[in-house]
């Protein structure tokens, strides 16, 4: 069966319904970030502090590679993972790449409902948190919306398992 890779921003909620979409389809869950926090013995803003984004990137792409095709994997994806090196193209080729879209301020909600620490590139308690939420979404779009579904607004998992209907 084919593996399907959710992706984007941070607190669009890849985790969270990647688990209930693995479950329904009995499929297994995997969360990039995890992975790479495993191979590493680092924490994510660990590696981004010690050895910079660049160092992080490499490792995204690293990760990614080894997630065969046809493993029957429901994939969260870092935030940022689609849009370094070819790393969307490689999702697409291997598997069914869905996009949640979630509006910039339900992410904003939950990244400061939640307090977010391990986002190393989004502060829950800066001001400018908004601002900095609407810059990189508008930076990443046009990598997010090369995904095979496009999932716009808050969703649950039902949703998003009728569109991957038609892929499976």
């Amino acid at each position: 069966m084919k593996n399907i890779f959710l992706i984007g921003m941070p607190s669009s909620g890849k985790s969270t319904l990647g688990k209930r979409i693995a479950d329904a389809l009995h499929y297994h869950f995997v969360d990039t970030d995890r992975m790479i926090v495993r191979e590493e013995g680092r924490s994510v803003p660990e590696i981004f502090a010690q050895s910079g984004e660049a160092y992080f990137r490499e490792a995204e792409r690293r990760v990614l590679r080894t997630i065969q095709p046809g493993r029957s994997l429901v994939v969260s994806t870092g935030g940022g993972m689609p849009c370094h090196f070819d790393n969307m193209t490689y999702i697409n080729e291997t598997g069914i790449s869905v996009f949640l879209n979630v509006p910039v301020e339900i992410l904003h909600q939950r990244m400061v409902a939640h307090g977010q620490a391990d986002r190393p590139l989004f502060n829950a308690s800066d001001p400018k948190l908004l601002l900095d939420l609407q810059k990189r979404c508008a930076d990443r779009s046009h990598f997010y919306t090369q995904a095979h579904i496009v999932v716009s607004g808050e969703t649950d998992a039902d949703y998003i398992l009728r569109q991957l209907g038609r892929w499976l």
